[in-house]
């Protein structure tokens, strides 16, 4: 078995192999690009080979930026395109290309990568562990009033004009840049993203309407990209500056005429819309699922690169069995700022990559994973130390589908 990095050369070997592992054939683009894979990054790719030349594997990546909790950004790539030919799982494929990616992504400085996992099964012990979760909110429109505390607060000054998909491509980029900035968990959307039409609703060329929201001064500050589909009206994402703009466009989706219910495909774990409604059952939550999977190349690297909420220190054994690595850290941070060294103390705690990765934006609590087994805790203290010291000012949440 040859595990090599791909080129542009590689292009149809690769998408026909990674089609052919889902049982797919590839469609042709629209012009321009227009699906999912028209953004791949062939410099990234991972392609296994038979012993007589025959391509049986694949793996890619995509440059993104993460954003940390505090507001930091970090480069990672975004593994994609992972598929092994039904004839040649169970031999070992898997396991050589993702060895093979992790050296390539530690090679170029990446302290982290992330991937969303078809099956929760395959990825943790590649050292990928959950970090943020998603979920979806199905709200019958005749129980869609709001609370009377929040009907009486006025709205923001503002305005939302209709468009196509077609007409904002560049508007919702510029709009979609300034939310993920601010957002934990959230990854770039790169401006080739957009031109090629790759992925998913709204970055696609699949026809959405946009519910676009402009300040007072007319610059877009917000997008809601939504589908009527007999009397369902689907809305892919909101995207907002702040909570008073996401209310207007949820609003503004709930109040749409001829659709009896409304479905909001991408809600985060705290969201407040469930809160807003006067009945609280209104939101009917649905299609929980994790999201964003985390997996730390460099330790030291990427725990300093995230911003801190508590000053205090912990000792972290962390156990890396995928890539046969083991090692202890003393993490102390004071003003929001985290220094991160080898050391042989005493450790407060003992865990697997995966779970650091887990608990690494926030979205997933030490104490949970204590409680589950899953992270060692060394004396009574160490779990509440953990929690005070892991804890973020906003859940992490990611959207874009890659």
């Amino acid at each position: 078995m040859q595990i090599r990095s791909t080129t542009e050369q590689d292009l149809e070997v690769f998408l026909e192999t990674c089609h052919a592992a889902f049982g797919l054939f590839v469609e042709t683009p629209v012009d321009g690009g227009g699906l999912w894979w028209s953004a791949i990054e062939m410099d990234r790719g991972v392609l296994a080979h038979t012993a007589d030349g025959r391509a049986v594997g694949t793996a890619g990546a995509y440059s993104f930026e993460l954003t940390l909790p505090g507001g930091g950004l970090a480069p990672v790539g975004g593994v994609t395109a992972v598929a092994v030919l039904p004839s040649h799982r169970r031999q070992g494929v898997l396991t050589a290309m993702m060895r093979h990616q992790l050296t390539e992504l530690r090679a170029r400085g990446e302290a982290m990568s992330v991937l969303l996992s078809s099956e929760a099964l395959i990825y943790r012990r590649f050292g990928y562990g959950p970090a943020t979760y998603t979920e979806k909110m199905t709200v019958d429109r005749h129980e869609s009033a709001f609370a009377p505390a929040r009907a009486g607060i006025a709205p923001q000054p503002g305005s939302i004009e209709v468009l196509r998909r077609a007409e904002c491509g560049e508007i919702l980029n510029e709009v979609y840049d300034r939310y993920r900035r601010a957002q934990p968990g959230a990854v770039s959307r790169p401006a080739h993203w957009w031109s090629s039409r790759a992925g998913q609703a709204p970055v696609s060329a699949a026809p959405r309407y946009i519910a676009l929201h402009r300040d007072a001064d007319g610059r877009p500050d917000g997008y809601a990209s939504y589908l009527r589909e007999d009397s369902t009206l689907t809305v892919d994402e909101v995207i907002a500056l702040d909570d008073e703009i996401a209310t207007a466009l949820t609003r503004f989706a709930l109040d749409h005429d001829l659709a009896t219910q409304v479905v909001f495909k991408h809600v985060p774990p705290d969201h407040p819309l469930r809160w807003q409604f006067a009945d609280f059952r209104a939101g009917r939550l649905g299609g929980q699922t994790d999201w964003l999977w985390v997996r730390l190349l460099d330790i030291p690297a990427a725990l300093e690169a995230r911003g801190w909420f508590a000053d205090g220190e912990l000792v972290l054994d962390v156990d890396d069995p995928f890539l046969g690595e083991r090692s202890r850290y003393q993490l102390s941070v004071r003003d929001g700022k985290a220094a991160c060294v080898p050391t042989d103390q005493d450790p407060d705690l003992s865990l697997d990559v995966s779970d650091l990765g887990s608990v690494y934006l926030g979205g997933t609590v030490p104490s949970t994973l204590i409680r589950a087994g899953h992270i060692r805790a060394h004396h009574p203290g160490a779990a509440a130390r953990a929690d005070a010291l892991f804890r973020t000012d906003r859940q992490p949440h990611c959207l874009h589908w890659f």
